[in-house]
């Protein structure tokens, strides 16, 4: 088979697509015909450094939708010719190839009605805001949430996700993307780059802070969010702490919760890893009724990768980057 080669962390350009062995089910496994995969910036976040978990070449792509050929030992609620979709451990081969494996435990069948494209599009982003917002973020007698890069695919999957729940969403983004993430269901958009997010927010809530945060930009930022926040308020992250030593203990109250998607395979737990499953199929299923957008914004094809890959290392995309590895 053929797949996108990293024969050495370094830069995105140095991406081969060449031939590599094949793939086979092993227990508890599906070999998978890859027709889509998402870019996420994991992707070019490791190409560039590497993982000492990792043998080269390897083939990364955490995320991938496609077809089963062959079920390994010990499975049995899936079928060859099952359409499926499934965020992988990124220690492990991934899905930039023709061919992939995938633990079942953590794969998700696609109903009727999505498309690949669409499957790939809801898988890491999709899941990590899923896991914030529904999972981690308690919205009882909650009101108000902040999503930082409202105009991405983690922060536009979490402003649907909340406007869900009826809370009012409050997101960061660039002034050019307003329109996009208020068509999103955000109530308030901020632009970060001219305006004082921190007076923004309390403006907007009489100086009370929001009831939740999803910060999806770092541990400083994280920090100043903690002036954003109501009394008992909940903060999750997925890219760093915040510096809770800024907070007098007994003052604020936060609740304060890790977002790590790929922890749940390197956990080595059974039920994280099915919750990966769940998390996918909850997701479709939203799809597949028309309640959430895919934001599906570019389907590229396999020889413009490396292209795709760079757009998004840009920080300037909306939605989510497809690239379809092969037909159907």
């Amino acid at each position: 088979m053929k797949a996108w080669l990293v024969e050495q962390p370094g830069s995105i350009d140095k991406l081969v697509w060449a031939d590599t062995e094949g793939v086979q089910a092993e227990a508890g496994q599906l070999a998978v015909k890859v027709i889509s995969t998402a870019l996420n910036p994991v992707d070019y976040q490791l190409i560039e450094t590497g993982s000492p978990k990792w043998s080269y070449p390897h083939i990364t792509g955490v995320d991938l939708t496609g077809e089963v050929v062959e079920v390994g030992q010990d499975v049995e609620e899936f079928r060859v010719g099952d359409r499926v979709a499934c965020h992988t451990d990124l220690s492990d081969k991934g899905a930039f190839a023709e061919k992939a494996t995938v633990k079942a435990d953590a794969t998700a069948k696609i109903p009727e009605g999505v498309s690949y494209d669409q499957a790939a599009a809801i898988l890491c982003a999709g899941m990590t805001a899923y896991e914030a917002v529904i999972q981690k973020l308690n919205h009882v007698q909650k009101q108000t949430i902040l999503v930082h890069g409202g105009a991405g695919g983690v922060g536009g999957y979490a402003i649907q996700l909340a406007k869900e729940l009826g809370l009012s969403v409050f997101t960061t983004a660039s002034s050019h993307n307003h329109t996009w993430v208020q068509s999103l269901g955000a109530d308030v958009a901020i632009d970060y780059n001219t305006e004082d997010v921190t007076k923004r927010i309390l403006e907007e809530t009489n100086n009370e802070g929001v009831d939740l945060i999803f910060n999806t930009v770092g541990p400083d930022e994280a920090t100043k969010d903690l002036k954003r926040l109501a009394f008992s308020g909940h903060l999750a992250y997925i890219a760093g702490a915040p510096d809770l030593s800024s907070i007098k203990p007994f003052t604020l109250s936060p609740s304060i919760h890790e977002v790590a998607l790929g922890a749940a395979h390197s956990s080595g737990s059974y039920r994280a890893s099915r919750n990966l499953a769940f998390m996918a199929s909850e997701l479709m299923e939203r799809v597949q009724k028309g309640t959430m957008d895919p934001m599906v914004s570019d389907v590229l094809p396999r020889q413009e990768l490396p292209t795709g890959l760079k757009k998004l290392k840009g920080r300037h995309v909306r939605g989510k980057i497809i690239v379809r590895m092969q037909e159907e």
